[in-house]
């Protein structure tokens, strides 16, 4: 399917239900609706970094420290980290991801309900090539060396913010 006929759930500012549409229409729209971050480790604790495809819908070709995406029509916040951890990193055997907190993201008339997550992932990856277009492994103080130099999606550059609040080590 192409992934602009995606049918996404439509969110007021508490995060209920309000209606459906299209992702298409959903970002065409500024429709507010609800993401999934999932920042995913490997077993040395070092953080999955992605430079996303050219092809993306949303902010093709920047980098993310997150995977993730849209949450389905009906499709609960847990299911959709676990569903876009395992495509996004290609690998089965990943575990539920945790959650963590959840945060309204708003920006340039772009608006939607973000529940961020963790989860380790133990074995090798072999991220989607129609999702990513180089990855690594890095640690968190390499991580932090690049957010001035890398190009960075807008709301995972947030999230990362949000997160590292959360964790009390905010930049």
């Amino acid at each position: 399917m192409n992934p602009a006929e995606e049918v996404l759930d439509i969110v007021d500012e508490r995060d209920r239900v309000i209606g459906r549409a299209t992702r298409g229409e959903v970002y065409a729209r500024g429709l507010r609706h609800r993401c999934v971050f999932v920042l995913a480790t490997d077993a040395r604790g070092r953080i999955f970094v992605h430079r996303r495809t050219a092809t993306k819908l949303v902010f093709p070709s920047l980098h993310d420290m997150f995977v993730g995406g849209v949450v389905g029509a009906g499709e609960e916040y847990d299911d959709a980290a676990l569903r876009e951890a395992r495509e996004e990193l290609g690998t089965a055997d990943l575990p539920r991801p945790e959650p963590l907190f959840r945060f309204l993201y708003e920006n340039d008339g772009q608006s939607w309900w973000s529940a961020v997550y963790q989860v380790r992932c133990e074995g090798p990856v072999n991220p989607q090539a129609e999702e990513v277009a180089w990855h690594s492994f890095l640690t968190e103080d390499e991580l932090e060396q690049r957010l001035d130099q890398w190009d960075w999606v807008p709301d995972g550059s947030f999230a990362y913010e949000q997160l590292k609040a959360h964790r009390g080590r905010a930049r």
